[in-house]
Order: C-alpha cells, then sequence, then structure tokens
C-alpha cells in the first residue's frame, strides 16, 4: 500500500501498470507469487525543487493466496470515502470503517485511515476490527493521560475501547487493522512469505535472473536495471 502526502512518483511493475500517484491517492499492488516495480521521480519534478512524504505498508496475504498472480490498482483520491466531523478528517484508504467501504480488493478484514485532528478534538477508534493501531504522522495525541509524538506506534488489545485525543497542534496519524495473522510471516530482504521454504524458493529466482521465464519479470516500461541479490 502506498499513501503519499506530499510529492510524486512514477511506479511501474511487472504486471504492466505505469502509473504517477500523487497525495491523497491509493496504489495497491498485491505481490502473489512474486513481483517486481520500480518507483522514480516523475520527469516534471526533476525540473525543479521537491520533497517527498508519504507512507507505504506491507499486509500480509492469507496463505491461500500466496501463489496468486500479482495484480496493480490505482485509486485517486476522489475515489476514497472520506468521513467528517467537527474538527475531524478521516479518509478510508483501505477496507471498511464507520459504515464505509473503500474500493480496493482486498483479501482479508482490514481498515487503514488518514485521519486529520483540528487541536483538541477526540477520535474513537473503530471497535469491530480485531487488531488495531495508531501511527504518528504529525503532531501529537493523548491515549489514557499518555502523550505520544509524531513517529510513535501504538497497537491495542483486541476488544479495548480505544479514543485519542490531538494536542495543542493537532495531529495527522494513521489508524490501521483487520483480522489476526493466523501464524508467523518471515521476511528476508524483499520477500515475505508463510515459510522459510517458499523464500529460498524465491531467492533462488532472483539469483538465476531469468526474467520473465519463472516467478519473476521486470517491468515492462523500465528493464534497464534491477537490483541483485544481496
Amino acid at each position: 500500500m502506498t499513501y503519499l502526502y506530499r510529492g510524486s512518483f512514477h511506479h511501474r511493475d511487472s504486471t504492466g501498470a505505469d502509473q504517477i500517484i500523487e497525495p491523497g491517492a491509493l496504489n495497491w499492488m498485491v505481490a502473489g507469487r512474486g513481483v517486481t516495480h520500480s518507483e522514480r521521480t516523475p520527469e516534471a519534478a526533476r525540473k525543479g525543487p521537491s520533497s517527498l512524504f508519504g507512507i507505504q505498508t506491507w499486509i500480509a496475504l492469507p496463505e491461500a493466496q500466496e501463489d496468486d498472480a500479482p495484480s496493480f490498482e490505482h485509486h485517486d483520491k476522489d475515489a476514497l470515502p472520506e468521513i467528517t466531523d467537527t474538527g475531524i478528517t478521516a479518509r478510508l484508504i483501505l477496507g471498511t470503517a464507520y459504515g464505509a467501504s473503500a474500493p480496493a480488493t482486498l483479501h482479508s478484514e482490514t481498515f487503514y485511515l488518514d485521519v486529520v485532528l483540528a487541536p483538541g478534538m477526540r477520535f474513537p477508534l473503530p471497535d469491530d476490527h480485531e487488531d488495531r493501531g495508531l501511527y504518528i504522522t504529525e503532531g501529537a495525541v493523548s491515549i489514557a493521560g499518555q502523550s505520544f509524538e509524531a513517529g510513535r506506534m501504538m497497537v491495542f488489545r483486541p476488544g479495548d475501547r480505544i479514543t485519542v485525543q490531538a494536542g495543542a497542534q493537532g495531529a495527522r496519524l494513521m489508524a490501521l487493522g483487520g483480522v489476526t495473522m493466523n501464524g508467523p510471516r518471515y521476511i528476508w530482504w524483499n520477500f515475505v512469505a508463510s515459510s522459510r521454504e517458499r523464500i529460498e524458493a524465491a531467492k533462488q529466482e532472483w539469483r538465476a535472473e531469468r526474467w520473465g521465464q519463472g516467478r519473476f519479470d521486470l517491468p515492462p516500461q523500465d528493464r534497464e536495471e534491477h537490483v541483485p541479490l544481496p
């Protein structure tokens, strides 16, 4: 999941996707059995000063979908539902929350919200998802008398009713969660899987560099270079 607050970049991947993403929009790439992608500064942005600020999040697939074909979706800012109240704006990037549903295709119960709070405003987390957390990108919030600054992440116990309150300068945060995974996931470099054996198989195929003849290919519009296996 890629979501930008500032700037833009040009996404290409081995599904054939070729997309510039800008703030408030969603890029949703499902790796499945294997995908490659590149992210570059758009040509127009290189002609003057520019900066980039955003969040990328990896979401585990259920084991039954690990060998599915990779896919890509882009959803513009206007396609993502916005939930508003006095001093609160929450854009639903993925999943379901507060009676709203985002358009991206999901494989498990999920919610992901970009929440902007005016100073002192209170925001209750959805209570119909098993796992929930917050990541603060700007400002500060207080929860049960404790203060948390930008750059901090909190993960909450299932079932607890959680309300956050913005600090004196307001706050911006990602509220996220979903169903608990059925077991561990293993990570090595850019490979994630439910077993170490799957990761070893992916390593061997990447090392062989047989693009388009096995698990991996390179983006059709960006084939001039790749990152070798460490």
